[in-house]
């Protein structure tokens, strides 16, 4: 070996809070790590049998494929051996000593103090190699990479470096040798291990080999010399999507969702199907319980783990389900893609349409399903995916009824946000002659429940949807309907109908006539701050609020669009009035034209915080407030 074949390296400085992590705190679960090391080596077997069928001329790599799982009590140590696809020098130095990659930031950021769970967020974040420093003081990886001759060792004790140099090994594959602490060496033990292997990797679709269990030993020791180890599978071996639903217990079904999701909580829900006739595949889709650290990056990562007559193709194959159900984890073997098949065939396949939209129908029914026959779960999906369902029907206009069943929102029947109605229950209760479903869009629900929009509804006992979410008023414009009834806006257009009887008609036509004065002395002080001043019927309590036009974007979608960088045409909000309000009474009478302005520009401004808008001048507003005191204070 040559002075320049090794190299010793430091580890970037969150690798270091990392293995610090792994060998000083999370210590409650420590057989985790050998989930997560025989997870890996499923993976590296998977990408194995991929390499295969993209390059034929790797072809001759290709073997009975296995993981060998051995212990030597004497020297203390366990090993993980796998026949996969290996890894040339970078990437050995790439994964397993630079760390570049969002994950260790985001695992970091998700503790908790609770070092149980904790620990078990490990595999979540791509970092599942490191939980071999929970167990271990030394770790060392020799691998090499399908159609490489030569072959790399890393070694770290987890501290501040890690050394890479040349090695020989006689096959594609990685061997992982763990030099176990004192206080973890009940992984040196056979039966120990075994156990672990049962209760977590059971489902791994290759087997799991231990050396045979001598009568009379409790321990397994990998023999030395011309000794040949009779190695026994451990775990099922069978891929579980494969069985039938009758063969496989809930517990295996979880087991399995928390390999494919590095996820530590059980699935909600799941479903398990095969399809047969025109097209044939098998699908295995889980609903999580919790939301993924990547739920927002809509270009992370995301998608199906695809398999093609039982090859495994790729680990996040996006194009089966649409963007609003990222969240969706689960496996897809197909038997009508060719096994050649890559991202850009899957993105013009017509096979592909198909299943996408057969596997769309599937998810949403799960959720109906989940929605009818057990409501406390479906309110803990809505909790953690709502606002990502809400996507849904402007992406998806085929299934736009399908999703606008599932949603739910706060309502005025209870202001609480916790209690929370769908379209149908909204229906249901509608009054006899009331024609719309009327909703208010704020920045949080305190501002939405005490919104001046919806006090004429309020008083005449007319439900009203309180929406919070960014995602509201875009959700709102592409729904349109539901059950043939037009949803509305209370922020938007003039006011009647529902929330503005025969009476209210008239006495707003008598409020315009008897304010026309009122109303031009403001328009001409507030000038082009507003489109234009008028009375109004939709306010009882408070003494102004703004509106928009009815088919023009709202305060909410404005901000939005605004923050993604998009140039809005410039817009200006209509002022509406209470003129039966104390406030718009006195100021009629004012005479000081100075200030009626200030008094006028103040109402003006506090109907713009009423929205949850932020001031353009607060300086201003605040200097005119200060004044109105102290004139105040002093008469």
């Amino acid at each position: 070996m040559t002075a320049e074949a090794t190299q010793t390296m430091g580890f970037q400085t969150e690798a270091k809070r990392l293995l610090h992590l792994m060998i000083h705190s999370l210590y409650s679960n420590k057989e985790i790590f050998l989930r997560e090391l025989i997870s890996n080596a499923s993976d590296a077997i998977d990408k194995h049998r991929f390499a295969v069928v993209a390059d034929p001329a790797l072809a001759a790599s290709a073997t009975d494929y296995r993981i060998r799982v051995a212990t030597d009590a004497e020297k203390k140590i366990i090993t993980i051996d796998d026949n996969g696809i290996g890894m040339s020098r970078d990437e050995v130095i790439d994964n397993l000593g630079t760390i570049a990659k969002s994950g260790t930031a985001a695992f970091i950021e998700q503790l908790s103090g609770d070092q149980k769970q904790d620990s078990q967020l490990i595999g979540q974040f791509g970092v599942g190699f490191y939980s071999s420093f929970i167990v271990a003081d030394r770790v060392e990886v020799i691998t090499r990479k399908v159609g490489e001759e030569s072959a790399t060792l890393w070694s770290s004790a987890g501290e501040d470096e890690f050394t890479v140099s040349e090695a020989s090994r006689e096959a594609p594959g990685t061997t992982i040798t763990l030099h176990l602490k004192s206080d973890s060496e009940e992984f040196a033990d056979g039966w120990r291990v075994r156990s672990v292997i049962k209760k977590y990797s059971d489902h791994i679709s290759v087997p799991v080999m231990m050396p045979e269990e001598q009568r009379g030993e409790s321990e397994d020791k990998v023999p030395a010399g011309d000794d040949v180890p009779e190695w026994k599978p451990v775990n099922e071996a069978k891929a579980l999507w494969t069985r039938s639903r009758s063969e496989v217990s809930d517990d295996e079904y979880q087991a399995f969702y928390k390999h494919i999701s590095h996820d530590f909580e059980d699935a909600l829900t799941w479903s398990h199907n095969a399809v047969e006739g025109k097209l044939e595949y098998t699908s295995l889709l889980y609903i999580p319980r919790r939301a993924p650290f990547d739920l927002w990056h809509r270009e992370g990562a995301r998608g199906l783990k695809l398999y093609v007559q039982r090859t495994f193709i790729m680990d996040e194959a996006e194009q089966f389900l649409p963007m609003y159900l990222r969240f969706v984890k689960g496996v897809l073997d197909s038997n009508d893609l060719p096994l050649n098949v890559s991202r850009e065939i899957l993105q013009r396949n017509q096979q592909v349409d198909s299943i996408r939209g057969a596997l769309t129908k599937r998810v949403l029914d799960i959720l109906s399903k989940l929605a009818t026959k057990q409501p406390e779960d479906y309110e803990k999906f809505w909790d953690t995916f709502g606002v990502v369902l809400k996507e849904g029907p402007a992406e998806d206009f085929a299934n736009r009824e399908k999703i606008s069943s599932l949603l739910r929102f706060a309502t005025t029947r209870d202001d609480a946000k916790a209690q929370r109605i769908s379209l149908a229950q909204y229906v249901e209760a509608m009054k006899d002659d009331q024609k719309s479903i009327y909703y208010v869009v704020a920045e949080n629900h305190a501002t939405a429940k005490n919104s001046p929009h919806i006090e004429a509804l309020r008083q005449k006992g007319i439900e009203v949807l309180l929406l919070s979410d960014r995602v509201d008023e875009w959700l709102m414009s592409h729904l349109g309907d539901f059950d043939g009834k037009p949803l509305r806006d209370c922020a938007k257009g003039e006011w009647g109908g529902e929330g503005a009887d025969d009476s209210a008609k008239q006495a707003l036509e008598a409020a315009e006539k008897a304010s026309a004065s009122l109303v031009e002395r403001m328009q001409g002080v507030l000038g082009d701050r507003v489109d234009s001043v008028r009375p109004t019927v939709r306010l009882t309590a408070s003494p102004a609020c703004l509106t928009v036009a009815e088919h023009e974007m709202g305060a909410q979608m404005r901000k939005i669009m605004e923050a993604a960088g998009q140039e809005m045409p410039s817009s200006k909000p209509t002022m509406e009035i209470n003129v039966e309000h104390p406030l718009l009474k006195r100021l009629d009478q004012e005479t000081d034209e100075d200030r009626f302005a200030d008094l006028a520009q103040i109402l003006l401004d506090q109907a713009f915080l009423a929205e949850g808008s932020a001031l353009e001048d607060p300086a201003s507003y605040v200097a005119r407030l200060n004044k109105l005191l102290v004139e105040m204070s002093t008469n």
